[in-house]
């Protein structure tokens, strides 16, 4: 039974506020405790209800049971670096735009909390990724992504990878980029560069060209346990490696092992909000009438 709930939301608009405080005031109506993050500036952002607040999640004592993410896809991103590692099932309450990841929506969070207490929702277990080298990318946090790791050009000029799967040399790729995605990453970046759609519960790898040079350069789907090596080469002395929302310049002598990460994510998925219905909504799929 759900007794305890973690909520992260960046308080900087009105619609994000006013869910946050929705939530509390449901979950307290049903004698479930409240964890809130702490504000930069050390307060709760002055919410009303029974609530704790916290800084880092994984030095409570008591371990919530869920975590919700209230905002769009990048405040669940953030909210996945956190906790990654804790085995805690992540639920986002969508108050951004396209909202895959956050795929609960605003309206009626009544029914939602009542789905979550009841446990009318399945456990999506999603794969992420790793830089494994270099090492220590972002300075002691772990260089994981949940929806994809990049190499892009620092400036106007292409760049050339060189790119090995289990050490076997795949292709030689001039290119402003490459985006290796997961199969939820592949409905955001890779998607815009005409990537493959994949199942959140899929293990595999994309790689993906961004604006390749060679028109018959296409997307490719990996086996998940694949271990890619890139060899760079360019006019230019850096490169851009990112790691979902987080971004280094290295050296292009630098080469970059990506992996399957050991961990991974549980997210939420509530009955009636399944991921195709999700697609179809996102992507206004249908609309045609003809269809």
């Amino acid at each position: 039974m759900l007794q305890r709930v973690a909520i992260f939301g960046k308080d900087d608009n009105a619609k994000t506020r006013n869910a946050v405080q929705t939530l509390i005031s449901e979950f307290n109506r049903r004698g479930i405790g409240i964890l809130i993050n702490q504000r930069p500036d050390g307060t709760d952002a002055g919410y009303k209800g029974d609530i704790e607040v916290f800084s880092d999640v994984s030095s409570l004592q008591n371990l919530p049971g869920l975590i919700l993410s209230v905002g769009g896809d990048g405040t669940f991103l953030e909210t996945v670096l956190r906790v990654k590692d804790l085995g805690i099932p992540v639920a986002g309450v969508n108050t951004g735009r396209m909202g895959f990841l956050a795929n609960i929506p605003n309206e009626d969070l009544g029914k939602s909390v009542d789905q979550l207490c009841n446990n009318e929702y399945e456990l999506i277990s999603r794969s992420m990724l790793e830089i494994s080298h270099p090492t220590d990318l972002f300075e002691g946090e772990s260089a994981v992504a949940l929806n994809e790791i990049t190499i892009q050009k620092s400036n106007v000029s292409m760049i050339t990878i060189h790119v090995y799967v289990d050490d076997e040399f795949l292709n030689t790729y001039w290119t402003d980029g490459l985006i290796v995605s997961t199969a939820t990453g592949s409905t955001a970046y890779n998607l815009s560069v005409g990537g493959p759609i994949l199942s959140p519960e899929d293990e595999s790898i994309i790689i993906s060209p961004i604006s390749p040079h060679n028109l018959t350069i296409r997307p490719i789907v990996l086996s998940g346990s694949s271990k890619l090596r890139m060899v760079l080469e360019g006019r230019t002395n850096e490169f851009l490696a990112t790691c979902d929302f987080r971004f280094r310049k290295l050296p292009i002598s630098e080469r970059i092992s990506i992996i399957g990460s050991d961990i991974k994510l549980k997210t939420v998925m509530l009955k009636g909000k399944g991921f195709y219905s999700t697609l179809r909504n996102r992507l206004m799929w249908g609309i045609d009438r003809r269809n």
